[in-house]
């Protein structure tokens, strides 16, 4: 509900700002519309309103120094942008592998700190078990050999 009257006062803020802008074309259009009139019944044209709409003679002089100063400092642009895109990238990529290794160094720092865990009795009875196996199987092995 509160955009519906906020988008209201936009449109009523952009129909004014319309009209004065229309009312401004009008006027300037009425005035000229009243000096060539005038002109038209003095017979004489006055210097200053002939300047106002005297082409100069050095547009295309302008026009081609303005398109070279366009094409110099759009590739001027151009390059920079490429190295600043480089060279953030380059940064980033850096930061990255730093942030990674001291994350792998804390995670160790972390893995060292903790207490060992107990192993369980079960699991090492178990092993023990295992190990007196495959030494008393190594012992026969080498018994059979050796006869």
């Amino acid at each position: 509900m509160h955009d519906l009257s906020f988008q209201k006062n936009n449109m009523y803020i952009l129909l004014i700002l319309f009209f004065i802008s229309l009312l401004g074309i009008v006027f300037m259009i009425g005035r000229k519309l009243v000096l060539i009139q005038n002109r038209q019944s003095l017979n004489e044209i006055p210097a200053e309103e002939d300047r106002q709409f005297e082409i100069h003679p050095y547009i295309k002089e302008v026009k081609y120094i303005t398109i070279k100063n366009i094409k110099k400092y759009g590739h001027i642009s151009l390059v920079e942008t490429l190295r600043f895109y480089i060279r953030s990238s380059n940064f980033l990529k850096n930061k990255y592998e730093e942030i990674k290794i001291k994350n792998i160094q804390y995670r160790n720092r972390l893995a060292s700190d903790l207490p060992e865990k107990q192993v369980s009795k079960f699991l090492k009875m178990i092993s023990d078990y295992k190990h007196k196996i495959r030494e008393i199987k190594h012992k026969i092995h080498e018994e059979e050999r050796n006869s």
